[in-house]
C-alpha cells in the first residue's frame, strides 16, 4: 500500500532556468514563467481568491507541516548543511485585491554555504481569519465568518480553493487529477484550477472555489477558529497537527464532487448569478486526531489436514476476511465479511455505548469467529456474503447474509443476493446516557441483552442475554480488579505480556455446564499504568455442537499485543490487539505468572490490521 505523503516530494511547476530577471507579473495562471530564474532576489508575489481576499496570513510552507513556523528556523539544505532563517518562514497579510508580497532575502545563502534557496520549491498556504480577513466583492467588503485555510503547490502563486483541491490531489498521488473512474468531477474537466478565475471572468469556476470555501470553513476545528477570532490575533497561532491539516485536504477531495454537484444544481448553467451561500452543502463532520482504527480483521478458522477443531495453529486456513467501514469522524458504518461474520450481541453493545466511535473503545473489536465449515466455503466464492449496517440516527443495525452459518439458530438466508431484507435487525435505547438494552430480532426469536455495570472493569461490562423472555446466558463480575505481585522468576521488565490482575466473574447458562469450566477470571496486564485485557472463557453451544468441533471445556480467547517496547503508532494506544487465538478453556491460573505463549492446538486465530483514518480514507479515494 502507497503510504501517505505529507510532504512534496517534486516540484510539480517549476519554471526551467534561463537568463534575466524575474517579473513582478503573475501570469494568469499563477505559475511563474518558463525561462527565468533568480538572477536578484525578487519579491515572491501573488494573490489569495475566494474571491479576493484582503487581510489573510500568507507563508511559505518550508518544513511542510501546513502551519505557520516563526523564526529562528533551522533549514537543512541538499547538501545536508544547515542555515538559520532568523524571521522564520517568509510570511505577509493579503493587501488589496488578495494581492502579497513574501520578503524571501534570508533565502540568499552566502556562495560557500550552497545555492539559494528556491521559493518556487514549496507550497504556499494562505489563512482567512473570521472577522478579519475580507472578501472584496462588487457590493463591497464583507468579513469571512469563518476560518478555513488555502494552499497552492509549489510555484503555484495563486492560492485558491481550486489550487487546493488541485494540491491534495497530488499529494494523494492519485492516477491523474481528475480521472475517468471520478465522474463527480467531471465539471471541472475544462477549468483550469491554477488561474485567476476573477480577472478572467470565469463565473463557474468562482462559484466552485467559493463554495468549496464554505466547505473547508465548515469542517475548520472550532478551538482553531475560536483563537483566530480573538482580537489579538495575527494568523501566526499554531493549533493544526500535520495529520490533522493533511485530514483537512483529503476531506475536501472526497467531498468536493458533492459540493460541486450541488452547486451545478442550484446554478442550472447560470452560474453568474447563483447565490453560494444558500446552496446546502454537505455536512460531513471530520475527527482531526487522526484516530487509529481497526480496519480489517482475518479469520483462519478451517483444518486443512484434518476435518475436526481444535487443530494446529500452522494447520488451519483462512476462512472469513471482515473489512470494517467508517465515516469520516471515525465512526463505524458498517462491517462486511466475506465468509460468516459472527455478529456479537457483546461487541455491538460495547460499540454501542460510545455511539460507534470505535477509537473510544480501548480495546476496539474483541474477537469472534464462526467454526462452521460453511465459512470458508463462502469464503472461497468471490464477493462479500455478510454485511452488518449501523443506523446511529435511528439507533439501529441490521444484518444480511447469505451463509448457512447460522442455520442451528433459526437464521438461515432470505436471498442469495445481499441487498434485501436483513436477516437480523437490531435496535437498542438509552438511560441517563447508558446503554438500557439491545434487541435483536432475527430467526424465530427475540433476543434482548441487558449491561450489568456492577464491578465491571470499564470497557467490559457484564450483561444478561434473554430468549423470548428467558434468561439464556449472562455474565456477571464479582468484587473489584484484584492484583497480584509478579513471580520472582518472570523478568517482569522484558516479560511481553505478565498476567498483574483479574477480575472474577460468573458465567452462567447452558446447564449443565462442562466440568471444568470453573475457576472464571477476566485476566489482565496492568504493567505501565495500562489494563491490557489477556484472556476470558465462555460457553457458545452454537459452535461446541458443531460436529466439526471438539470442546467439551468451553472456550477460552487469548489476547496478544505488540511488544511492550514498541512505540505505540499515532493516534493508538497501546490496548490494540494485535492476533487472538481460540483455544479450549484452561481453568483457573496463578496471577503474577508470564503469560502463556501463543497456544499450539487452537480453533480459531484472528489476525488484525488497523490503519490511521487518513490512511484508510486516501485508499478509499484510490
Amino acid at each position: 500500500m502507497r503510504p501517505l505523503i505529507f510532504l512534496p516530494v517534486s516540484v510539480l511547476f517549476l519554471a526551467i532556468a534561463g537568463c534575466g530577471k524575474e517579473s513582478d507579473e503573475l501570469p494568469e495562471d499563477g505559475r511563474d514563467f518558463d525561462g527565468v530564474q533568480y538572477s536578484d532576489p525578487a519579491p515572491y508575489t501573488g494573490r489569495v481568491i475566494d474571491g479576493y481576499l484582503k487581510n489573510a496570513r500568507v507563508w511559505l510552507d518550508m518544513d511542510g507541516d501546513s502551519q505557520y513556523t516563526s523564526g529562528p528556523m533551522e533549514y537543512e539544505l541538499a547538501s545536508g548543511r544547515k542555515v538559520v532563517l532568523a524571521s522564520g518562514e517568509p510570511t505577509a497579510m493579503s493587501g488589496e485585491g488578495g494581492q502579497f508580497t513574501l520578503d524571501t532575502s534570508e533565502l540568499v545563502i552566502e556562495p560557500e554555504i550552497g545555492p539559494d534557496i528556491d521559493p518556487r520549491a514549496f507550497p504556499l498556504h494562505a489563512l482567512a481569519l473570521p472577522g478579519k480577513t475580507v472578501e472584496q466583492t462588487r457590493s463591497g467588503d464583507v468579513a469571512v465568518p469563518r476560518a478555513f485555510m488555502l494552499s497552492a503547490e509549489p510555484g503555484v502563486r495563486n492560492i485558491t480553493p481550486l489550487t487546493t483541491l488541485a494540491r491534495f490531489r497530488r499529494l494523494i498521488a492519485l492516477e491523474s487529477l481528475f480521472g475517468t473512474a471520478d465522474s463527480s468531477l467531471a465539471s471541472l474537466a475544462g477549468i483550469n484550477l491554477l488561474r485567476d478565475y476573477v480577472l478572467a471572468e470565469d463565473d463557474q469556476a468562482h462559484a466552485y472555489a467559493r463554495a468549496m470555501a464554505r466547505f473547508m470553513a465548515s469542517q475548520f476545528p472550532d478551538a482553531y477558529n475560536d483563537l483566530l477570532a480573538k482580537p489579538d490575533s495575527d494568523g501566526t497561532e499554531r493549533l493544526l497537527t500535520r495529520p490533522a491539516a493533511f485530514l483537512l485536504g483529503v476531506s475536501m477531495v472526497q467531498n468536493a464532487g458533492d459540493v460541486i454537484a450541488a452547486v451545478d444544481s442550484a446554478a442550472q448553467g447560470n452560474y453568474a448569478n447563483v447565490d453560494v451561500d444558500l446552496i446546502d452543502l454537505p455536512q460531513v463532520p471530520l475527527e482531526l486526531s487522526d484516530p487509529l482504527l481497526l480496519t480489517s480483521q482475518q479469520i483462519y478458522a478451517q483444518p486443512d489436514r484434518s476435518d475436526k477443531l481444535p487443530a494446529n495453529r500452522s494447520d488451519i486456513l483462512i476462512s472469513a476476511e471482515l473489512e470494517f467501514e467508517y465515516s469520516e469522524d471515525g465512526r463505524l458504518q458498517s462491517i462486511s465479511s466475506e465468509g460468516c461474520l459472527v455478529p456479537s450481541m457483546q461487541e455491538i453493545a460495547r460499540l454501542v455505548s460510545v455511539n460507534g466511535y470505535m477509537a473510544q473503545l480501548s480495546t476496539q473489536w474483541l474477537p469472534s469467529a464462526s467454526l462452521s465449515p460453511q465459512s470458508k466455503i463462502a469464503y472461497d466464492n468471490p464477493g462479500v456474503d455478510e454485511r452488518l449496517v449501523f443506523d446511529w440516527a435511528n439507533r439501529s443495525a441490521s444484518f444480511e447474509t447469505v451463509t448457512t452459518c447460522y442455520q442451528n439458530e433459526g437464521i438461515v438466508p432470505g436471498s442469495t443476493e445481499l441487498g434485501g431484507n436483513p436477516e437480523v435487525t437490531y435496535s437498542w435505547s438509552f438511560d441517563n446516557g447508558k446503554l438500557k438494552e439491545l434487541v435483536a430480532q432475527g430467526g424465530t426469536s427475540i433476543r434482548t441483552l441487558v449491561p450489568e455495570l456492577s464491578n465491571a472493569p470499564a470497557g467490559f461490562t457484564g450483561y444478561q442475554l434473554t430468549e423470548d423472555g428467558g434468561e439464556l446466558e449472562s455474565m456477571t463480575y464479582s468484587g473489584g480488579l484484584q492484583s497480584c505481585t509478579i513471580d520472582e522468576k518472570v523478568d517482569a521488565e522484558n516479560a511481553a505480556q505478565v498476567v498483574t490482575g483479574f477480575h472474577e466473574y460468573a458465567f452462567s447458562g447452558y446447564e449443565p455446564q462442562p466440568v471444568g469450566f470453573v475457576g472464571l477470571s477476566f485476566e489482565f496486564d496492568t504493567r505501565d499504568g495500562l489494563n491490557r485485557p489477556l484472556s476470558y472463557g465462555f460457553l457458545a453451544p452454537q459452535m461446541s455442537q458443531l460436529s466439526n468441533v471438539d470442546a467439551e471445556n468451553g472456550f477460552e480467547w487469548a489476547l496478544y499485543y505488540p511488544a511492550r517496547t514498541s512505540e505505540t503508532p499515532l493516534g493508538g494506544t497501546p490496548n490494540l490487539i494485535q492476533e487472538a487465538f481460540l483455544k479450549t478453556y484452561g481453568g483457573g491460573r496463578a496471577c503474577g505468572r508470564e503469560f502463556e505463549g501463543v497456544p499450539s492446538g487452537v480453533f480459531a486465530r484472528v489476525a488484525y490490521r488497523y490503519q490511521n483514518l487518513s490512511e484508510y480514507l486516501v485508499e478509499l479515494l484510490e
